[in-house]
């Protein structure tokens, strides 16, 4: 009897599509009918030849931005990552014998607790979409109140997942506007529609346009009653004042500038801190510094029964893993960096945006920036041709352009995100100029 045979006569089963009954006839397929094999080599060639396709960002100038943009990672931030003892390592749920994963989850949280000024961070969320989910729920956990005010110029993956996430406990998600002068936030929209029920605010600093918004410190002043959770790009902390300082409440961001790449997307890293007095209200993991029997420096994970492998229905969350490897190289990047080359960093992008945009400015047909509010890395551009079209006449100059706006915001039509960084040189940004004047 073949082991095909005797493994279904053990199961009571005379043949192999009896295992598939539950499934409806309508979705099943009649087969893969998958080409002959192939060797190796052949396949490595033909992955190869299909790979030389893409335009990379390592081989040409990318203006992409709107969360993942492309940032210089120090080669001893893939060096450390890539040993053994933090890449194959996983969530330490036997944490007494991961020493060396808690301490560098344990000062990733003491970094980003310095930028954020906030007490307590956790390591970690998926991206800044899933932490702004958390964020919400969170703000509800604190008041009981069910409605949170969100700006409309906001990613639209963190507006679809955050709708996800609060689908459970009811809450409204409410938008406010912006101003289309300054693309800063319409303070006098946000005011009429905060009201008693109000559970947190949440705006970003740096936003969706690339504008440092000036009114961000003076909410929670204005409206002490709502949570306030403030969006940030981390590398922006180098130069503008902790959301801490200015009474956040909740800190959310995405932490792949910090020695991540940009991999088509992912794995990402979603950075989350709190006020001490909220902590046993946020979701995550929070590792901890202690000492042990002998009285020798050791860490632990420290309030793990809010996490959903031990308190299930009652937990904060239900995200039962995280992002400790893109954490760890978050810290090693930072540690290299240091506050100085941190300041220095961010000064860098706000510099070449600044220039870009000026320059863009002066081609005929471009509106550059679109917005007068001061930029961080990122701008909006209103263009003579349609930003999708345009993108398409870039990439025949070897040129990835930036993000075209009107599918999520539709009265931004014309109007495309652009991104610079460290990353560009002098000669990208006047490839870039000569083929805007080119193409338009």
């Amino acid at each position: 009897m073949s082991q095909e045979k005797e493994m279904l006569a053990a199961l009571g089963l005379s043949s192999l599509d009896e295992l598939f009954v539950d499934v409806p006839e309508a979705v099943r397929i009649d087969g893969l009918h998958l080409p002959p094999g192939r060797s190796e080599l052949e396949v490595v060639r033909d992955l190869k030849a299909i790979l030389a396709k893409n335009l990379t960002a390592d081989d040409h100038p990318c203006f992409l931005g709107a969360g993942i943009a492309h940032h210089f990672i120090p080669a001893a931030v893939r060096t450390i990552v890539g040993r053994s003892e933090f890449l194959t390592s996983y969530t330490p749920y036997q944490p007494e014998i991961s020493q060396g994963m808690l301490q560098a989850l344990f000062e990733y949280q003491s970094y980003i607790a310095e930028l954020t000024g906030l007490d307590a961070v956790n390591s970690s969320a998926y991206d800044a979409s899933t932490a702004l989910g958390e964020a919400a729920t969170m703000c509800f956990r604190l008041n009981e109140k069910r409605r949170l005010l969100v700006p409309e110029a906001m990613s639209w993956e963190k507006k679809s997942v955050l709708s996800n996430y609060v689908l459970g406990l009811k809450m409204e998600i409410v938008e406010y506007g912006y101003d289309p002068i300054t693309g800063e936030l319409d303070l006098e929209d946000l005011r009429s529609k905060v009201d008693k029920d109000t559970s947190g605010i949440y705006v970003e600093v740096p936003n969706l346009f690339g504008v440092i918004d000036s009114q961000a410190p003076f909410l929670k002043q204005e409206f002490p009653e709502a949570a306030l959770v403030v969006g940030v790009d981390p590398i922006s902390l180098g130069v503008l004042k902790s959301p801490g300082d200015y009474g956040a409440d909740i800190v959310i961001g995405e932490g792949q500038s910090l020695g991540i790449d940009m991999n088509f997307g992912g794995p990402l890293l979603g950075i989350f801190a709190c006020r001490q007095e909220h902590v046993r209200k946020m979701p995550g993991r929070v590792i901890g510094m202690t000492h042990d029997s002998e009285g020798e420096r050791a860490f632990c994970m420290t309030l793990q029964t809010r996490e959903q492998h031990i308190r299930r229905s009652k937990a904060t969350s239900n995200i039962c893993t995280n992002e400790a490897l893109m954490a760890v190289a978050a810290s090693v990047y930072l540690s290299i960096l240091g506050k100085e080359g941190l300041e220095g960093l961010a000064k860098v992008n706000i510099a070449r945006a600044r220039k870009l945009m000026d320059s863009i400015g002066e081609i005929e047909g471009f509106d550059s920036p679109a917005f007068e509010g001061s930029h961080f890395n990122e701008f909006v551009v209103r263009t003579p041709t349609r930003p999708e079209k345009l993108n398409r006449l870039l990439l025949k100059h070897g040129i990835i352009g930036g993000v075209p706006l009107a599918s999520h915001i539709p009265r931004l039509d014309h109007h495309m995100l652009l991104a610079t960084t460290e990353m560009h040189s002098n000669a990208d940004h006047d490839a870039l100029l000569k083929a805007l004047k080119e193409v338009s």
